[in-house]
């Protein structure tokens, strides 16, 4: 049996794409410069894809979380939820191979066909678990590329304050609508590798600046000191770890998935060192003066290496919303029946509504920060934690399911007993502090930003402008004329 399931195992680490038909045939440097840049499906490009979409405009609210939980709880949360993570990408990583598995053996062809979440679900355990974790995914998705373009507009006014935020959000908009030009993931290795780098960059930037910086003047650290602060921060970190969301696809896009096992773990660890250094250090620095400002940017002097930082990473958020969006095109071409159109420039064309509710949402909600807080409690809660958990009890609940499948639980983990364990502790704890507390505290500060800012602000959390400089013409009286006598 054990051999049997190997060998069915094998069949998914050899599965074929349309962008690998090509093997044998001689090729020329301009083939072999592409497939360098463009065509990446190793374990290495799976690890960058990991890292450079789990860690993206987060990193500059985070120190504002900080200031909300304190700078244990901050710490101790990061770690928490880094490892909640990368136990649920996991669960997710097994049921993909699952299901794979159990297709191929029906000699189902997957070469024209990217599979995704909702179709493990489907697969796996039926319609009505499709239809919600689609609901799921696709929301998450959708406010996930709207967060991308909303910081974008935040970071960009930093550098160039003559536009006001909402007209940078028109201009991004359109400038990340050309992600409808990338097929697939297996297509963003170089996009990936540079990404990451520059997260880095930013990363280390904010530790080295903060210190350099010191701290302001009668800086306090007063956090935790409200429940729904508290919560809200929390929340804000969930939704950071939250990001594999886009784990069934970027497996997919690998030559060998089975290898994925532990890359989001692998790619957890490194996001780690850049977390928790750039936001202890710019918490460190300004203390509670960023409960006001919950992009880490506003509150560095500027400098030639704070807009390097600030043009990085809005390269990194056009990635990020091309990692966020891609799944969406892949819904939507299933729902026109236009996935398997070979022609680039239709797909591309067929895409592009997708994007337009985003840009309209950006606008609506420029809330940078609070809105983060809000989607993770009310979608990354249930997208990436609480489904998977679930899913992984439901599909191996039977004892034949358990002898047959092809990805077991590893067994310093307690194997199929500990796994269990391990979900129900999951379900219940997001379901809970995730869902429950952080829902009702992220919600509270959103319907605060709206009561203070109100909906399609045009400047979110900008400084008011400068008044023009008046001089006062008054406060001399006049000199009075005295009428030259006449002369005789």
């Amino acid at each position: 049996m054990a051999a049997s399931a190997e060998k069915v195992a094998d069949t998914v680490i050899v599965g074929s794409y349309v962008e690998m038909e090509t093997e044998g045939k001689p090729k020329s440097v301009k083939s072999k410069l592409s497939k360098f840049f463009w065509d990446g499906g190793s374990a290495y490009d799976a690890w960058f894809s990991c890292a450079s979409n789990q860690v993206a405009q987060v990193l500059l609210t985070l120190p504002y979380s900080f200031s909300q939980l304190g700078m244990l709880s901050g710490i101790l949360f990061q770690l928490f939820y880094g490892l909640l993570g990368s136990w649920t990408a996991y669960l997710i990583s097994s049921l993909y191979v699952e299901y794979r598995t159990r297709k191929e053996r029906e000699k189902v062809d997957f070469r024209n066909h990217v599979i995704q979440w909702f179709e493990v679900l489907d697969g796996l355990l039926g319609k009505h678990w499709r239809n919600v974790g689609l609901a799921f995914n696709c929301t998450f998705l959708l406010f996930g590329s709207v967060i991308q373009l909303i910081a974008c507009a935040s970071n960009i006014y930093y550098i160039n304050d003559n536009l006001d935020k909402r007209t940078w959000t028109y201009i991004f908009g359109a400038c990340c609508a050309t992600t409808v030009f990338i097929p697939s993931f297996h297509n963003y290795r170089v996009w990936s590798f540079l990404g990451l780098v520059m997260t880095t960059y930013t990363a280390w930037y904010l530790t080295i600046a903060s210190f350099l910086h010191g701290q302001v003047e009668g800086v306090k650290h007063s956090g935790p000191t409200k429940l729904v602060l508290y919560f809200t921060g929390a929340t804000n970190i969930l939704y950071t770890f939250g990001g594999h969301a886009v784990t069934v696809e970027i497996m997919h896009a690998m030559w060998k998935p089975q290898k994925f096992k532990a890359i989001y773990l692998y790619a957890t660890l490194y996001v780690l060192t850049l977390t928790l250094p750039s936001a202890s250090a710019v918490y460190w620095a300004f203390g509670d003066m960023l409960l006001n400002h919950s992009n880490a940017f506003s509150l560095l002097p500027k400098s030639p290496f704070r807009d390097m930082a600030v043009i990085l990473m809005l390269i990194h958020q056009f990635i990020t919303f091309g990692f966020a969006c891609t799944p969406l095109y892949f819904v939507w071409e299933k729902a026109i029946g236009m996935h398997e159109c070979k022609s680039l420039c239709k797909r591309a064309a067929a895409r592009l509504p997708v994007v337009i509710p985003i840009w309209f949402l950006a606008i609506i909600f420029p809330f940078f920060g609070p809105i983060n807080s809000t989607v993770g409690s009310l979608l990354v809660s249930f997208t990436v934690y609480i489904i998977p958990a679930l899913a992984h009890i439901f599909t191996y609940k039977s004892a034949a399911a358990r002898e047959n499948a092809v990805e077991r639980p590893p067994r310093f983990l307690g194997g199929w007993i500990g796994s269990y364990t391990i979900n129900v502790f999951v379900v219940v704890w997001v379901f809970v502090v995730g869902f429950g507390f952080g829902g009702w505290a992220s919600i509270t500060n959103f319907v605060h930003q709206i009561d203070t800012f109100g909906l399609f602000t045009k400047c979110y959390q900008c400084p008011p402008p400068t008044p023009p400089m008046v001089f006062n013409t008054t406060s001399a009286p006049a000199p009075i004329h005295h009428p030259h006598p006449h002369r005789p």
